[in-house]
């Protein structure tokens, strides 16, 4: 079983004109650096819920396990801002592939982070997906390139000024889609296409055939000169208040 799937893209743009406070209402990025964080760590850590406190306790490294705390706890606190609630009481319910959701809400959120930051997405509107990457990750682009994306999307890479930027940039729009989709996990990368601003593709896997929507709209940001971030959703984008640098 397979079906199309058309995939709306624009940017890199610049993370530029962030704003400092959130909103009730409206799609919002908040960016975050764990070194920003981590005198929260404490604080964090009692308002997990007793899932994500057995999450982070199976954590063998302990750079891993406060990245985990920090990432979600700082979700947990920009969530409770926009439904008036402690974050410590907030109860997250779980789609089949583990995509959090609060049950009765017509909110919509997503978290991703890396090695030092984390990026929380969130709407009042259709489902979203976003995802986070930093330059200083140790890949060798040109070697996976071809293992995770369309030809043309490989000559994107490997012809860029700067084809690990270009690689990553690619790779969080890919990424967003499918955790946007509720699915996060698919086996070929290459069949989504997103290096174009319009990007018709035929999609097989039986749960991505199933969970995905008939298309999305994405857009990356550079957060500085380190971070990549992309957004996926699955209506049109509508104006997104990015919140902290």
């Amino acid at each position: 079983m397979s079906r199309p799937l058309v995939i709306h893209c624009d940017g890199p743009q610049p993370w530029d004109h962030a704003q400092h406070g959130g909103s009730t209402a409206g799609t919002e990025l908040h960016f975050a650096r764990l070194d920003a964080l981590r005198s929260k760590l404490d604080e964090y850590l009692a308002m997990l819920d007793p899932v994500e406190a057995a999450r982070a306790d199976r954590f063998r490294q302990e750079h891993d396990r406060e990245r985990f705390i920090l990432g979600h706890g700082f979700m947990r606190e920009t969530i409770a801002a926009r439904v008036d609630e402690e974050p410590a009481l907030i109860r997250f319910a779980r789609g089949a592939f583990g995509k959090p959701y609060i049950e009765g809400r017509t909110l919509r959120f997503n978290f991703s982070d890396t090695k030092d930051a984390v990026l929380i997405g969130i709407s009042n509107g259709d489902e979203l997906g976003v995802d986070l990457e930093t330059l200083s990750r140790t890949v060798d682009h040109e070697a996976v390139s071809g293992h995770y994306f369309t030809q043309e999307e490989d000559s994107a890479i490997r012809t860029a000024p700067d084809g690990k930027r270009r690689f990553l940039e690619l790779w969080t729009r890919k990424e967003a889609v499918l955790k946007a989709s509720g699915v996060g996990i698919m086996d070929d990368l290459r069949a989504l296409r997103v290096d174009a601003n319009l990007n018709h593709t035929t999609i097989s896997h039986e749960a991505f055939v199933q969970f995905a929507a008939e298309s999305y709209h994405v857009r990356t940001w550079h957060i500085g000169d380190e971070h990549i971030a992309s957004l996926a959703m699955s209506g049109p984008l509508p104006e997104v208040i990015r919140i902290g640098a």
